[in-house]
């Protein structure tokens, strides 16, 4: 029998994170754990409202499989029995490391995978003013790449300075499904010229029919619009890059297959994460291996983190040790 508990997580951020969408000052998180008496394994998940989420709803969720899971319901039938979402990830990824601690393995040789090596992720600019954003660009020009989170008006301006304050790193852009259509049209090409090598959800999930044959100067990268694998033939012709997620995908096996797939398919590859603690930034590591654009940066925005946090070398962010995720004692 296994024992499953869950418990809500307030991390408080360094300062106030925003997107066109809104902003927040903690991450609001659930920590599952999965236990058989001798060896306990964990998840984090990250409850997103624009997906219909809520702290309530996915507690909720995972309640209704709490019974199964202590019948010992592995994780190919977790797959089937929640849908791709936060619930589901925490448990996969839950079951991910109480796997790997049962066998004794890490957990990227568990998946069948190469050794998990460092990442590099992109620091994140939250969104303000044009001033704030160049501010925060010169702090951190040193890093090898930014990424914008933008709105639609003004955002020219904003990667105009951000360039100017950080001529040395690379750009990444996020509208969060801010733009429209007029917006990419105009941006596009001047962007390109500042030097910005993606463009990532420019327009609504639902109105980005609007992309079809898109070939602008700047790759565009889904990610509202892309959660599983069943997502991917109606990104085809309109992005050129996925950014998977595990809270999007329901967990690591979910993420490993999709980013399989999306490349198989011909798409780039970004591994993006919610904003939580390093115990949801860890699976993200071994997903990330191979990946274009890496974003697993959110406890370089926390002011507290879980105990044994992944360790950073600039953003450079390191495989987790097996005190927190994965078993590896490498």
């Amino acid at each position: 029998m296994l024992a499953v508990t869950v418990a809500r997580h307030a991390f408080k951020l360094r300062g106030r994170f925003a997107i066109s969408r809104g902003a927040k000052t903690e991450a609001n998180t659930l920590i599952i754990s999965v236990s058989d008496g001798a060896v306990t394994g964990r998840g984090e998940c990250v409850p997103y409202g624009r997906y219909g989420e809520s702290l309530e709803s996915v507690e909720a969720q995972i309640d209704g499989v709490l019974g199964a899971i202590a019948d010992g319901m592995d994780r190919a039938a977790l797959q089937d029995a929640l849908p791709a979402g936060a619930a589901r990830n925490a448990l996969d990824c839950a079951l991910w490391d109480f796997e790997a601690r049962r066998a004794g393995k890490p957990v990227w040789k568990l998946a069948g995978r190469p050794r998990w090596r460092p990442v590099t992720s992109v620091m994140t600019i939250s969104l303000d003013t044009v001033e704030n954003m160049a501010a925060a660009a010169a702090r951190w020009a040193h890093l090898p790449r930014l990424k914008l989170k933008l709105t639609g008006d003004g955002d020219l301006d904003r990667v105009t300075a951000v360039r100017e304050a950080a001529p040395g790193a690379a750009i990444v852009v996020d509208a969060n499904e801010g733009w429209t259509m007029r917006h990419l049209g105009q941006y596009a090409g001047a962007f390109h010229d500042l030097g910005v090598e993606m463009i990532e959800q420019p327009l609504p999930a639902a109105e980005d029919d609007q992309l079809a044959g898109y070939d602008g100067p700047v790759v565009l990268c889904a990610d509202e619009s892309c959660h599983t694998r069943e997502s991917l033939p109606a990104l085809a012709g309109k992005y050129g890059m996925v950014n998977v997620k595990l809270d999007k995908t329901g967990g690591l096996t979910e993420a490993l297959a999709l980013g399989d797939a999306a490349r198989a398919a011909g798409f780039r590859v970004m591994l993006g994460c919610m904003m939580g603690s390093s115990l949801s930034m860890a699976p993200g590591v071994l997903a990330a291996q191979g990946a274009e654009i890496v974003d697993l940066d959110a406890p370089l925005w926390l002011a507290e983190d879980v105990e044994t946090p992944l360790a950073y070398n600039g953003t450079e962010a390191q495989p987790p040790s097996a005190a927190l995720w994965g078993n590896d004692r490498a």
